[in-house]
């Protein structure tokens, strides 16, 4: 036969309803902030939660005292104490806190990282031993394909081989925009680095609008290329244009790596005096 611990204090205090909760978290609230290492009623709260949250705990690998853990550190907060249901806010409270840890506990991260949305696509770390199948015979990453000798190269269909070219000509842009900013008198290591870190943002999000308003909001870009503000400024319009709707037929709107991929020759970039004065005056390290 088991015996089940009664919930209600010795002072009558009833903490499992919501306004019973509220009552008592209000009151150690006002005792001070060593309130719940002296008072009865925090004690027999806290072993309520840890029993109360006990299978949740167990649902996630955890021990009950955990979760009993993260409902004190929930009912301290003023927002569950004003809540509409206190116990509600516990509970959620809670039961993120537990799959916050096993998550933190499977990524091998601490439970703050863990909690960050960045970290939902990672999965747990596995051994490549732990699959019946080696990891290299069906993972795209370990795979490589030579079509240099390939006889079947001429039977590709159209679009993969435009997809090819089009990729090709990308790379040709960057190349062409790196020689042409160390020719204005960029350092070789500052320019190729800070195009390449604009090329890569551009490759995440498909848009040179949404690129240019996330990179110029970039602090870190400045501290990581050691840039000066207005160095950074410069190479952000010229690469990827000035995003004015007015622009954006004009050259000034296009960006030089746009006018390069559609086919401009760089010999007609050259010709803009005004862009290639203001690359050139930009240069990092230039006098004023």
């Amino acid at each position: 036969m088991t015996t089940t611990t009664t919930p209600r204090s010795e002072s009558g205090e009833d903490f499992t309803t919501s306004e019973g909760l509220r009552q008592v978290l209000i009151r150690l609230h006002e005792a001070g902030p060593t309130s719940w290492e002296h008072d009865r009623t925090a004690d027999a709260l806290v072993a309520y939660a840890a029993e109360k949250y006990a299978g949740l705990a167990r649902k996630h690998g955890l021990d009950p005292w955990e979760a009993a853990s993260a409902a004190f550190e929930a009912m301290r907060n003023e927002s569950t104490r004003t809540a509409r249901d206190p116990w509600a806010v516990v509970t959620h409270a809670v039961q993120l806190s537990c799959m916050a840890e096993e998550r933190g506990q499977g990524l091998l991260c601490s439970t703050h990282q863990a909690r960050r949305k960045k970290y939902e696509a990672f999965h747990d770390p596995e051994r490549i031993s732990d699959r019946e199948t080696p990891l290299p015979d069906y993972h795209p990453s370990f795979q490589v394909y030579d079509h240099i000798d390939n006889p079947t190269i001429d039977d590709r269909d159209e679009s993969t081989k435009a997809a090819s070219e089009e990729a090709m000509s990308a790379l040709n842009a960057v190349d062409e925009c790196v020689a042409l900013f160390i020719g204005l008198g960029w350092p070789p290591d500052a320019a190729r680095t800070a195009i390449h870190y604009v090329t890569t943002a551009l490759s995440r999000t498909h848009s040179r609008l949404s690129a240019y308003e996330g990179l110029r909001r970039d602090k870190y870009a400045l501290a990581f290329l050691d840039l000066p503000q207005n160095s950074w400024r410069v190479l952000l319009h010229a690469l990827l244009g000035y995003p004015h709707p007015a622009l954006q037929a004009t050259p000034a709107g296009r960006g030089i790596l746009m006018r390069l991929v559609i086919g401009e020759p760089i010999r007609s970039i050259l010709h803009d005096e005004d862009l290639i004065l203001a690359i050139a005056l930009a240069a990092p390290g230039r006098a004023g």
